[in-house]
């Protein structure tokens, strides 16, 4: 007995008090996909996921809104393995979450990770470097406003400071960054404060440990996910005495 959609989600949410009967009343090949899952890294961003069927791809884990229905043969990148047998996949600037099942999981053509459609059309006729940068500050500022949330990947449902730097430059520019400051500070190579330039990140620390990270967005400007009170919101790049400056783009 193949389970639909709505039931299949609403069993991921139900309460706990509720999970012994509806598992007994759910097949084991109604996980089936999440075998594909099983040893790959997704989250380095070499995989696609080709939609084997028309398949809806949900706005996130715990929502019943439909972001977008995959046509049969549909590709998407595949940004992290969400966990139950469902991926975290890139849909147009957004993310979305499609199930295993409903997709053939490939090894993308090229295994480096590459900049979005979105970036290379700004890129086109004029200098790369900097029009991917602009388009970084630019895809991140669409966010502001958008809810602060403790250990938050996805500006749609709310980020924090380190999450939302790594929502961004994955999804702006293809680079995948660790997820706490702390370890995003290790990446890439350190700059000057002179040198610096828009997509650059920002490190703040407390005491002797970094705490916290913004993107550089130019102006003498930070956008960052600041606390529960403000959401995602620009400052002063020196509002706290930056620790670190970091290029994660190479350039």
């Amino acid at each position: 007995m193949k389970i639909n959609r709505q039931y299949h989600r609403i069993h991921k949410i139900t309460v706990t008090a509720l999970c012994a009967v509806l598992m007994a009343a759910v097949p084991e090949t109604a996980w089936a996909g999440s075998s594909q899952l099983k040893d790959m890294d997704l989250s380095a961003g070499r995989y696609i996921a080709v939609a084997e069927k028309n398949a809806d791809i949900y706005v996130s884990m715990d929502s019943y809104d439909i972001l977008k229905t995959a046509a049969q043969g549909e590709e998407f990148q595949i940004l992290d393995d969400a966990g139950g047998g469902w991926m975290e996949v890139k849909v147009e600037d957004g993310v979305g979450y499609l199930s295993a099942e409903d997709a053939d999981i490939q090894k993308a053509e090229s295994g480096d990770d590459q900049k979005t459609e979105e970036a290379q059309g700004q890129q086109a006729g004029g200098d790369v470097s900097g029009s991917l940068r602009r388009y970084i500050v630019d895809f991140a500022r669409q966010f502001l406003g958008c809810a602060y949330r403790y250990g938050g990947n996805d500006p749609h449902s709310g980020v924090d400071c380190s999450g939302f730097v790594r929502y961004v430059l994955q999804n702006a520019a293809g680079v995948v960054l660790q997820r706490s400051s702390r370890a995003q500070a290790a990446q890439g190579r350190a700059v000057s404060a002179d040198q610096m330039r828009p997509g650059d990140l920002i490190f703040y620390a407390k005491g002797s440990g970094i705490n916290h990270v913004g993107i550089y967005a130019g102006d003498g400007q930070v956008i960052h996910a600041s606390t529960y009170k403000t959401g995602v919101k620009m400052s002063p790049w020196n509002y706290r005495t930056p620790v670190r400056i970091v290029n994660v783009l190479g350039d």
